[in-house]
Order: structure tokens, then C-alpha cells, then sequence
């Protein structure tokens, strides 16, 4: 029998800064986009870059932790698995989406980038 994984491994820059929610029962949750991007050479012999945006959600301890030390911006690693989701719109209309789940992230941004990022006025 084969071990069947869902794993997910993406290294990029948050699209926007961190949206924490916490629930009635006390769960904490963090969401926010990471981009990935990845290049190809055409025929024309031309580097083109593709920019992949992923929603990346996180539960309780490393939402925390994600709130506490990420921002827009931010160079970051995160791990975890896909997961598919569905609600009904206003309208009624069955609507889908697929976030990764985090369960471990690693900010890759130098403290000096943080700091210069912070002294920007935009």
C-alpha cells in the first residue's frame, strides 16, 4: 500500500498583510495570499515570468505566530496541505476556493529589510 501525501512547500512574498480573526469558541485564525513565481524561456528566446498567487490560512498557535512576525512583503517558506473548500454565495450559487493549510512557516526577511520596509511612508 503507498503512503498518499498531501503536502504543500511555497517560498514567496505576502501579497497583504496578515487578516487574524478570532472565533466565539477562542480558535484563532490567520489568512493572507503568498506569491510564487517561476520562469520560462519562449521561443523567442525571451525570460518570462509567471506570478502564482496562493490563499494560505493558519489556526491558533501559528496563526500567532504568523501575526506576530509577518507582514506584507514579507520573504517567507510556509508548509502544510491543500484544502478544498465550498460555501454558498447570497445568490445561492455553490462557489469553490483551495487555501493551504499552514502548519509551519520560516520568515526568510533580513532584519534589515524589515526595518527599511518599516520606514517606508507607503
Amino acid at each position: 500500500m503507498y503512503n498518499l501525501n498531501n503536502s504543500v512547500r511555497l517560498t514567496g512574498h505576502l501579497g497583504k498583510d496578515i487578516e487574524f480573526i478570532t472565533l466565539e469558541s477562542g480558535a484563532k485564525i490567520a489568512k493572507t495570499t503568498i506569491a510564487t513565481n517561476s520562469f520560462y524561456t519562449n521561443k523567442q528566446g525571451e525570460k518570462i515570468q509567471e506570478v502564482e498567487w496562493h490563499n494560505i490560512v493558519a489556526w491558533n498557535k501559528t496563526a500567532e505566530l504568523m501575526q506576530r512576525f509577518l507582514k506584507k512583503g514579507s520573504k517567507v517558506t510556509v508548509e502544510g496541505m491543500l484544502k478544498n473548500e465550498s460555501y454558498k454565495n447570497k445568490d445561492g450559487e455553490m462557489k469553490y476556493f483551495t487555501n493551504v493549510k499552514i502548519n509551519n512557516f520560516n520568515n526568510l526577511t533580513p532584519k534589515e529589510e524589515e526595518v527599511k520596509a518599516e520606514a517606508m511612508p507607503f
